[in-house]
């Protein structure tokens, strides 16, 4: 299918530091009806699966402010401008959320969150041979609890709703799209 929309107008309504709400405005070329879409623009984000070499899975436990729960992840967050790609990110996230540095990192691909309404990407990596490498340092409102989860109990926590988070179930989709298991 080609793409059938023209861009006539984009107009930022707000910015902060995350996230910027555009009003774009396409014109369909089929009909030539005009439409306003809003759009949220933000950085690419990225998503760590960090095994260890005894085969466990460090998985996070942190307070989500949009659904005022805990839940549990994998280490996550934001390609910022201070990395030179998302795999720099990836390494940085793992480091300062949990504390781990991983021996060899493998990518795993993109998902496009919610294309209906953000321009960004979640890009996934799997880290294999993670290992402690320091304290955690995490942003100063982060406060996160890690977890060693041995394979069988992750392939669990992701069927029995343990796991909820959206991308980071992408995540392991793209995991085992990629020909890994828990095991």
């Amino acid at each position: 299918m080609r793409n059938r929309w023209t861009l006539l107008d984009s107009r930022q309504k707000f910015s902060d530091r995350l996230i910027s709400v555009h009003h774009d405005k396409y014109r369909l070329q089929d009909n030539g009806r005009a439409g306003d879409f809003t759009v949220i623009r933000t950085s690419d984000w990225i998503n760590v699966i960090p095994v260890t070499a005894d085969g466990k899975l460090v998985f996070i436990r942190q307070f989500r402010h949009g659904i005022r729960e805990v839940t549990v992840e994998i280490p996550g967050g934001a390609v910022d401008r201070r990395d030179a790609d998302p795999r720099a990110a990836a390494e940085r996230e793992l480091r300062e959320e949990t504390g781990y540095a991983a021996s060899s990192w493998e990518y795993l691909g993109f998902v496009t969150p919610n294309p209906a309404l953000q321009s960004n990407r979640c890009h996934t990596f799997l880290a294999t041979g993670a290992f402690r490498a320091g304290e955690p340092c995490p942003d100063p409102y982060e406060r996160i609890e890690v977890v060693l989860v041995p394979a069988a109990e992750a392939a669990l926590a992701l069927r029995d709703g343990t796991v909820t988070h959206g991308l980071v179930l992408a995540a392991f989709g793209l995991f085992f799209a990629a020909g890994h298991t828990l095991s």
